[in-house]
């Protein structure tokens, strides 16, 4: 049989004590009010500091990370009554005052008991250490409240923090220091506020009983205000972990890669991404996923501004870091995760990736796939890891999610991927394979292709030049006509692609990459095909890559205008070009108005 928990201590050995002596002080405080003469400005006062006080305890001042309700003002009225009028009403205001609130609210009565006699005591020991303190001078004066003060909130804070430790088995003193630290500085302040009530009734008493209204309703708005501003943190912030969520970091991203572009000041971005997360999830429950989460989490406030953007995924912001640094940054990461001790679930590890702005990229969606992409690489090449993003090992990382992508939009996004990739090495101006994609599926739609054809032939189009990044960069970018054995080797491109894309299985992209230079009349390459053996998809794909050819700068020579560039393929027709092909393009590129193309689902994607 399992151990019953440990019963609670019970409470009475404190609280008892607390009530009877409390209850006497109350007592005593009545029967000298009431022996005693009162003028009406006195009786006048003691109401309405009574009603202030009532209605500033009904809404207390939340502090951040209080556990308590919060801060009451009625603190200010009711030691001003000790200041103003004595111990004796002082008493009476500040017990009535959590008496009266507590029954509306129907508290417990040990509850009830004991914060009223226990303020009560608060109340008195005020009165009781300021009694010898006369004179009436403003120095006298601060001096009584000044003492006042910090008389009844240190007895407030004892006896309040005694009967919590007892009640929670937590340390007094721990609780004491907890609580001193964050109240300290909104009971001072309200010390000055005391100050400033106890003068003006000594100047006017009608001016200082003007003084409660601003009071108040400095207290409901900073109410309002706190409120509002946990709201706004609730909206920004990942209540598991308390790390910026995913509309936080976007916002946050935005404006620090502004700076870095504005200031010229570097500006890393690093993506981790726990290691399979789901077979925790799976093997030890989500109670263990989340604690997993929550100590990554705290690992990662270590090393800059930390975002968890969803599931097991997060970011951090690095701004100043670049090149070395920002790849020990990552690698700190990593291995201060892989010291985590979660006991039976075993060693956690992460993968990160990292991306530089402007190195990298200069915009925030663009900076993203970048960094999405190293972090691909770095979960496909062993885990436990981080990669910095470099164009000429993370694109290929792209190739296998390229494979793996379970739906055409992914393919697309993946695709889009590689094309950029390859425009970068090229010589071509701006983004050379998605243009040729956006004008090859025009074409196919003007040739009447089937929905499914369009979307082989917009994936074929933006990797028709794919087999390019295993081409050296200097013979890419060569700033002159290419001799016989650079041409050579320039042409094994199509095949080099062709085997990148046959090897993941979409076979009719392979093949319209492999032969989107063959010639109508047969004397292309690599595979001399002609007429209809060359696949339609290559077809498409050679006028639409030969019309952006001629129509793009390079860096040998300029572009030609549209119409020459139409003029030249038409003449080819039949030669080098599909004419089929080649009427569909003379079409499109009529003045008149385009025909509609059929909306494809993904197209946006390239």
């Amino acid at each position: 049989m399992s151990e019953p928990p440990p019963a609670r201590p019970s409470l009475y050995p404190l609280v008892v004590p607390v009530c009877v002596v409390g209850l006497a002080t109350v007592v005593a405080a009545a029967v000298s009010f009431a022996t005693a003469t009162h003028g009406i400005t006195v009786l006048a006062g003691l109401a309405a500091f009574l009603g202030a006080s009532l209605l500033a305890d009904r809404f207390p001042v939340p502090v951040d990370d209080l556990d308590a309700s919060g801060v009451s003002l009625a603190f200010v009225f009711g030691l001003a009554t000790i200041v103003l009028f004595g111990w004796a009403a002082g008493v009476l205001v500040v017990f009535a005052t959590p008496a009266v609130m507590q029954l509306l609210d129907r508290r417990p009565p040990i509850r009830i008991a004991y914060n009223s006699f226990a303020f009560a005591l608060t109340a008195a020991s005020a009165g009781l250490v300021i009694a010898p303190l006369g004179g009436e001078t403003p120095a006298h004066t601060a001096a009584r409240v000044a003492v006042a003060t910090y008389a009844c909130y240190i007895v407030n804070v004892l006896l309040i923090t005694a009967v919590v430790a007892r009640a929670t088995r937590r340390s007094w003193g721990g609780l004491i220091a907890s609580s001193v630290r964050k109240t300290i500085l909104p009971f001072t302040l309200m010390g000055s506020a005391v100050l400033t009530l106890t003068v003006l009734w000594q100047r006017a008493p009608l001016l200082s009983l003007a003084l409660v209204g601003p009071l108040l309703a400095i207290q409901l708005y900073q109410r309002a205000l706190l409120r509002a501003l946990r709201a706004m943190r609730l909206a920004l912030t990942d209540p598991l972990t308390g790390l910026g969520n995913h509309r936080n970091f976007h916002e946050r991203l935005a404006r620090e890669l502004e700076d870095a572009l504005r200031y010229e000041r570097p500006l890393a971005l690093c993506l981790v991404d726990v290691d399979d997360f789901k077979r925790i999830n799976d093997r030890f429950g989500h109670p263990a996923g989340d604690r997993v989460l929550s100590q990554v989490a705290a690992r990662l406030r270590q090393t800059g501004e930390a975002f968890r953007l969803g599931g097991d995924e997060f970011a951090v912001l690095l701004p100043g870091y670049q090149g070395h640094a920002a790849l020990t940054a990552g690698e700190s990461i990593v291995d201060r995760i892989a010291t985590l001790d979660f006991g039976h679930m075993g060693a956690i590890t992460v993968s990160a990736g990292i991306a530089l702005a402007p190195e990298h990229a200069r915009d925030r969606h663009e900076l993203l796939k970048l960094v999405d992409s190293a972090l691909y690489w770095a979960k496909e090449y062993g885990k436990n890891r981080v990669r910095v993003y470099q164009p000429d090992v993370v694109e290929f990382a792209e190739l296998q999610r390229l494979a793996n992508a379970g739906d055409r939009a992914a393919r697309l996004r993946a695709a889009a991927s590689l094309a950029k990739a390859v425009d970068a090495r090229d010589v071509y101006t701006g983004s050379h394979s998605e243009r040729v994609a956006r004008l090859a599926v025009r074409l196919a739609a003007r040739l009447g292709l089937s929905r499914e054809e369009l979307e082989l032939t917009q994936l074929a189009a933006s990797l028709h030049d794919v087999g390019k990044l295993a081409l050296p960069e200097d013979l890419l970018r060569k700033p002159a006509p290419l001799t016989a054995p650079e041409w050579a080797t320039l042409r094994q491109h199509a095949q080099i692609g062709f085997r990148m894309l046959e090897s993941l299985g979409v076979d009719p992209v392979a093949e319209c990459v492999l032969h989107h230079h063959e010639r109508w009349d047969g004397t292309g390459y690599p595979d001399s095909l002609a007429g209809t053996e060359i696949p339609v998809g290559a077809r498409i794909i050679f006028v639409a890559d030969a019309y952006d050819a001629m129509t793009s700068d390079r860096l040998y020579r300029g572009h030609r205008s549209n119409d020459e560039a139409l003029a030249e393929i038409v003449r080819c027709a039949g030669t080098q070009f599909d004419p089929s092909v080649v009427e569909a393009l003379a079409a499109e590129l009529e003045p008149a108005e385009p025909e509609p193309l059929p909306q494809l689902e993904y197209a946006a994607a390239v």
